[in-house]
C-alpha cells in the first residue's frame, strides 16, 4: 500500500532525544519516535505513555520515523502501514 501521506513530511528537527512528555515528567520510555511534520519526539506504543500515538491523536500528523540510528524506517498512522 502506498501512503498518500507522503506531502506531510518536513525537514524537521527534533525538539528533543528522548520522548519530549516523559521528560517533563520524569518518566520513562522505551523508544522514541520522531514527527515528520512538526518535529515532536514521544515515546513508542510499546512504551506505558505512548507519547507519539497521542501526538498523532491530538495533532491529526500521520507519519514518524523511528529515530533509532540502527534501526530507520518510517510509519503513517493514518494508513497503518510503513511508509516506502
Amino acid at each position: 500500500m502506498e501512503c498518500a501521506h507522503k506531502d506531510q513530511i518536513r525537514d524537521v528537527t527534533p525538539k528533543t532525544q528522548g520522548c519530549e512528555d516523559c521528560e517533563k515528567t520524569g518518566d520513562s520510555w522505551v523508544k522514541v519516535r520522531l514527527c515528520l511534520t512538526c518535529g515532536h519526539t514521544g515515546c513508542c506504543d510499546s512504551s506505558k505513555n505512548r507519547h507519539a500515538r497521542a501526538h498523532f491523536e491530538a495533532t491529526g500528523h500521520p507519519i514518524i520515523d523511528s529515530f533509532d540510528k540502527d534501526d530507520r524506517w518510517q510509519w503513517c498512522y493514518i494508513d497503518n502501514a510503513y511508509v516506502g
